[in-house]
């Protein structure tokens, strides 16, 4: 998918550990840069930090977890409340003129969570490595992320997902949204995900068939401008772990959820 960067932008990202509103009206996380012209934070205390901030601890059958009653989970729970308020109050507003409400959320590490990987990667990527483990559709769930994509549901809000996952992942993913309880419009119109063979139409600035130059910003707020302009609706949040997941514009909110673990420019 997915994570240029990793190694060299942990200490980065553990800058934006904790949940954070980002957006119009909305706090706002600095974003760090991993360049530095001075000695970086030690990658054995930052993996400390990171197992301290998750509650890390491995289950019976040998899976890294995060802990309900970690930091983590608990910044996790502040912004789903922020978002449950906006939501009722956009959607019902929408609603009452005649618009058409959606939410966005992305999918890897912020429905589904992928700490086990880092942790038994020792934070590093490999294609391979991670095909193989999303194919197995097995991930567990963010704290509170299914429940919001039903909350958005029951509340009259299009739910879309707009994910760096590929094509040929797509079975793998809805499969295991499914298992987390995240069963709401999983069908192609409204999971979007990388087809660099045979890229959508509004994609054509950056992407053609067998070439696709796009950034993850140009191919996420493209995907958003067709959901708004080309489907009518109006994207009322948009959810995502990376800054890239939000930046670009096509929402009225964006929510960036914690990942101190790495970082998609």
């Amino acid at each position: 998918m997915h994570k240029p960067l990793r190694i060299a932008a942990i200490a980065a990202a553990c800058a934006v550990t904790g949940a954070a509103l980002y957006g119009a009206g909305a706090a706002t996380a600095g974003q760090s840069t991993a360049n530095s012209t001075h000695e970086p934070y030690n990658i054995g205390l930052l993996v400390k930090d990171i197992d301290t901030y998750y509650g890390t601890t491995l289950d019976a059958n040998g899976v890294y977890q995060a802990s309900p009653s970690s930091q983590y989970a608990k910044d996790l729970a502040r912004l789903d409340k922020a978002a449950r308020q906006q939501i009722d109050k956009a959607a019902r507003k929408a609603l009452k003129k005649g618009d058409k409400p959606a939410v966005v959320f992305d999918i890897d590490d912020t429905l589904l969570l992928s700490l086990d990987y880092e942790k038994k990667t020792n934070y590093t990527f490999n294609a391979t490595t991670w095909a193989d483990y999303v194919n197995k559709a097995d991930r567990p769930g963010v704290f509170g992320s299914a429940e919001l994509v039903r909350y958005a549901e029951s509340k009259g809000v299009e739910v879309f997902y707009n994910s760096g996952l590929s094509e040929a992942q797509r079975s793998a993913a809805v499969e295991n949204l499914k298992k987390i309880g995240a069963d709401v419009n999983l069908d192609a119109d409204h999971v979007f995900l990388k087809d660099k063979a045979n890229p959508p139409s509004y994609l054509s600035a950056c992407a053609t068939p067998g070439t696709w130059t796009c950034t993850t910003v140009q191919y996420k707020s493209g995907t958003r401008k067709h959901i708004e302009q080309d489907l009518g609706y109006d994207i009322v949040a948009n959810f995502g772990d990376q800054y890239s997941d939000l930046d670009g514009g096509y929402a009225d909110r964006t929510y960036k959820l914690p990942n101190p673990t790495y970082f998609v420019s």
